[in-house]
């Protein structure tokens, strides 16, 4: 497993797109968080990431499935992935591989956000920030960002074309953060199933970890969906 985590790494990184990648994402969310009127902390009078921690899913819906769309795609088209098999790799490894490298990008990119905190901590010296509620935003960020992980690692695995595995991770993790949270809210469904189809998207159990609580309901749905992914991805590559 640690053989392809390592390879990925190394082909992520051969090149500049690794590292605009990254750069982008701590660009865009620095600019939001810190030099725009309406999102700026220093606009808003208090010590607070919540900007940040409502932005940068976003940016990872983005950022992820750039980041994994040729995880699988590309050794469908070249046909490395038939080589890939003779190794010997368990399907499991090989899947878990690509997986770790795509979450440790992802890591490697939320990890230098840190330094916002301690800036916000240094200019509101005067004020305590809440480091439970912060501490908890970054276990839901990881979390959220390992079940994108997930879900583009299936999709790169489903067609041979990395701008469609682009285009096809992106929607499905906006359906997943979003569209549950966007159907729960038409009229036939309020007062009714509403809550229960909130529950479904990541949305929900993202702002209840943010909450700085870990409540068991919420780490059982992120790992569930990963899972799920994983195995879609497994069959679809070795039950063909």
């Amino acid at each position: 497993m640690w053989s392809i985590c390592k390879k990925e790494l190394n082909q992520f990184f051969s090149s500049l797109t690794g590292y605009i990648a990254i750069s982008l994402f701590l660009l865009i969310n620095g600019i939001f968080l810190f030099l725009l009127n309406d999102s700026s902390i220093f606009e808003n009078g208090y010590a607070s990431m919540d900007q940040f921690f409502d932005l940068a899913p976003w940016v990872l819906l983005f950022l992820i499935p750039a980041i994994s769309m040729r995880s699988l795609s590309d050794e469908l088209k070249s046909g490395t992935f038939e080589l890939l098999k003779t190794k010997p790799l368990k399907p499991l490894q090989i899947v878990t591989g690509k997986y770790v490298s795509i979450l440790l990008i992802a890591l490697f990119a939320i990890i230098p956000t840190f330094v916002y905190v301690i800036t916000i901590s240094h200019f509101n010296s005067s004020t305590s920030i809440d480091t439970g509620g912060i501490a908890g935003s970054y276990i839901g960020l990881f979390l959220l960002s390992a079940t994108f992980a997930s879900i583009c690692l299936c999709c790169s695995g489903i067609t041979s074309n990395s701008v469609v595995a682009f285009l096809m991770g992106g929607f499905i993790c906006l359906v997943f953060y979003f569209g549950f949270n966007a159907v729960s809210k038409i009229s036939i469904f309020q007062g009714t199933v509403d809550y229960y189809i909130e529950m479904l998207g990541i949305d929900f159990h993202y702002k209840s970890i943010s909450r700085g609580v870990l409540d068991t309901r919420d780490l059982m749905y992120f790992f569930s969906v990963i899972f799920l992914s994983l195995f879609i991805t497994k069959k679809k590559l070795y039950n063909e």
